[in-house]
């Protein structure tokens, strides 16, 4: 796979790259399907937890039988006790891209971890230890026992940059820091740099399209969701997973759905506080997920309750694909 831009004849000849990205419950998934139907995709989940096997409600996860005979990858990879880190991503998706565009298919990820697709969008370079999601609680548990001023020194020690314009007392962003640290490998500061306007550059000729919708209809998708995946067996499957001897610090265990049911069935909570929990926290994720992309230069937004009502949401969507990598809309991209 060539990477680099044929300046002579002013052609880009970098690998090309599609991704659709958006809050959670926007509706990412059924328009995935048309459109790697449509323009010859293979699809990449962009989703930190659906790497992970038996875990398939909580996800949202698309049954196999409900693809459509679209090859997906990176879904079912890992067993829910193994940790999973961007950096782990990013060298995985690569090599599914690679794999992808041998084969004369588009690449395709569709997802809303936004620091999991930037990551491969733009190159970002991590070292070769990966990190653990469920170090949060226990960062603050530390905090808690050694103090704030212990836990900021922690931070001087790997980030410098960033411990010196933080706070020792604001322990939420110094916690926020060590854990981007450990889990990517690479000190906050430096992925901030990386994240900056124009010194962001990408191996591949991307096409990046981000759904968004009213806020209120958003969060209304999401409460219907959540009764939803109750309906469907959430409860069960988080029994199930505890049942299997997966620990609650687990990584697997940090994901929306499974803390709040893991509560649940500890005893800690009942259940109706357990659901309001999960609704609550899924609209703030959702929340952070759009403050993540809005910061995404190359993005082309598109509205996609609006789109829904008068029907044109897909068409647009495909334009946008055609024209960005040339593509006649009567044919497939090749």
């Amino acid at each position: 796979m060539t990477t680099t831009i044929d300046r002579e004849a002013g052609r880009d000849t970098r690998p090309p790259l599609l991704a659709l990205v958006g809050p959670t419950a926007v509706g990412k998934t059924d328009l995935s399907l048309r459109i790697a139907r449509a323009f010859n995709c293979e699809i990449i989940s962009g989703d930190s937890m659906q790497v992970y096997r038996g875990m398939d409600i909580g996800t949202a996860k698309l049954a196999p039988e409900l693809r459509r005979g679209i090859p997906h990858h990176l879904l079912d990879i890992l067993d829910p006790a193994e940790p999973f880190s961007v950096a782990d991503f990013k060298a995985r998706c690569e090599e599914a891209i690679r794999d992808i565009y041998a084969r004369g298919k588009l690449p395709f990820i569709v997802g809303g971890t936004g620091l999991y697709v930037e990551s491969v969008c733009y190159g970002y370079a991590f070292s070769e230890e990966g990190g653990n999601l469920a170090l949060r609680e226990k960062l603050k548990r530390w905090a808690e026992e050694h103090g704030a001023e212990a836990l900021h020194e922690r931070l001087s020690g790997v980030d410098p940059e960033t411990a010196a314009r933080l706070h020792p007392n604001d322990v939420r962003r110094v916690v926020r820091a060590l854990e981007v640290y450990e889990t990517a490998g690479v000190p906050f500061s430096q992925l901030q740099s990386q994240r900056r306007g124009d010194e962001k550059t990408s191996p591949y000729k991307l096409c990046l399209i981000g759904l968004t919708m009213d806020r209120a209809e958003l969060y209304r998708r999401i409460n219907l969701r959540v009764d939803q995946m109750l309906e469907q067996g959430l409860v069960d499957e988080v029994s199930r997973l505890l049942e299997a001897g997966v620990r609650r610090d687990a990584v697997a265990m940090q994901g929306l759905g499974y803390k709040e049911i893991a509560a649940y069935l500890a005893g800690e909570t009942d259940l109706d506080t357990a659901v309001e929990l999960l609704k609550r926290d899924t609209r703030r994720f959702a929340k952070r997920q759009l403050s993540w992309f809005r910061r995404m230069k190359d993005l082309t937004w598109v509205h996609a309750d609006a789109r829904e009502k008068d029907g044109n949401l897909f068409e647009e969507i495909c334009a946008i694909i055609a024209g960005k990598f040339r593509c006649d809309l009567e044919y497939t991209c090749q």
